[in-house]
């Protein structure tokens, strides 16, 4: 016995129209899969190949310089460890790091006890030898005394007075005081140390010029000479340029590296700190008018060329470039001013290949379109 729902009414219909829509569409696939391969081919080889976006700058005229760069680190113009002469307790230290201090100020004091009695026993010895050398010359005049008495209480007069000289050398050595004027930059010392002879304990530097000292080639010795203008970028102080000059060149090349030492000066009374890491131009040559392009410009797969853009097209240009100023570089040969050479999207490009300028401004709004130099 068949007990299945008999089949509705509306169902039946539903799918008799499913059926009638899959015949319908037979023709039409049939249709397309029997397209004619080679017409296709034909179609394609008649559409135009497209045109590569790229970003061009205009050759121009503008202020170059041509310049040498390097890196070294801030130095002051003198620099002092100042050392103990003597031996001694210091009593006394006078100065605090970060201080200005003067050529010839004390800085320390020593325990001058022994040095002070030294002084005084010399001193009596001076006198007494002084009396018996005046005694000595009347009594020679007397014929009392012989000639070489008389010299011999000379000598020792003098070498007891050069005693006496050394003492009081000893004495002075106990103030320690500043060789050069400067600034106290570190001490190593306190109050109550005992302090040994030819022991460093205070570091003055002088700030009033700092110096930067660089190793260049020696392929730049000819353009490199004193006076010349440097630019200084400091780490330490973002976006602020500091000027100065070439102070001295050597007049030799170190015959190890292949360079000689330029030494750069700057005023100390800047923001500028000894120590601190540097970045330096040395302009050594200047041009008012010349003509340039952007740096990115240049091909670097061969000879000095650019894409110039001409008539929609990149047209591999060679040319002979100058000095290079940053971003810039000079063209002295193949280009004029106005011409546009690309400056990005140059690895798509080859000899004659289709552009678009994608930054030209638009002939009309929302399409870009190729810019042209003058034909020359």
């Amino acid at each position: 016995m068949n007990c299945s729902p008999p089949i509705r009414p509306v169902a039946r219909l539903g799918l008799t129209v499913l059926m009638l829509a899959c015949l319908a569409a037979l023709p039409g696939c049939n249709k397309a899969e029997g397209a004619d391969p080679k017409t296709a081919t034909e179609e394609k080889k008649d559409k135009p190949a497209d045109a590569v976006p790229v970003e061009a700058a205009k050759a121009s005229h503008r202020a170059v310089a041509a310049s040498y760069s390097g890196t070294t680190t801030l130095e002051p113009r003198a620099e002092s460890q100042v050392i103990a002469k003597t031996s001694g307790v210091a009593l006394a230290v006078l100065v605090e790091e970060g201080q200005e201090v003067r050529a010839g100020q004390p800085l320390v004091r020593l325990d001058a006890d022994r040095a002070q009695l030294a002084v005084a026993q010399t001193d009596a010895q001076v006198r007494k030898l002084e009396n018996s050398y005046q005694r000595a010359l009347k009594l020679v005049d007397q014929q009392m005394i012989s000639a070489n008495d008389v010299d011999q209480l000379r000598y020792d007069l003098e070498d007891t007075r050069a005693q006496n000289r050394l003492a009081r050398l000893e004495l002075s050595y106990t103030t320690v005081v500043a060789p050069i004027s400067g600034v106290v930059a570190s001490r190593s010392i306190k109050p109550g140390n005992f302090v040994q002879i030819n022991t460093p304990i205070i570091r003055i530097v002088d700030r009033s010029r700092l110096e930067a000292t660089l190793n260049v080639p020696e392929r730049e010795l000819a353009t490199l000479r004193a006076g010349q203008p440097v630019t200084l970028l400091a780490d330490a102080l973002p976006g602020k340029g500091f000027t100065g000059k070439v102070d001295r060149v050597a007049p030799v090349v170190d015959a190890g590296s292949g360079t000689f030492r330029v030494v750069c000066a700057f005023s100390g009374d800047t923001q500028l700190q000894a120590g601190m890491f540097g970045r330096l131009r040395i302009e050594y040559d200047h041009r008012a008018d010349a003509l340039v392009i952007p740096r990115a410009a240049l091909l670097d797969d061969g000879d000095p060329a650019v894409y110039l853009v001409r008539g929609g097209k990149a047209v591999r240009t060679a040319v002979e470039p100058g000095y290079i100023d940053g971003a810039w570089v000079e063209i002295r040969k193949g280009l004029k001013a106005g011409d546009a050479v690309v400056t990005a999207g140059k690895v798509a490009l080859r000899d004659g290949s289709a552009v678009t300028v994608i930054d030209a401004p638009p002939s009309s709004p929302g399409k870009a379109v190729a810019m042209a130099s003058p034909q020359r």
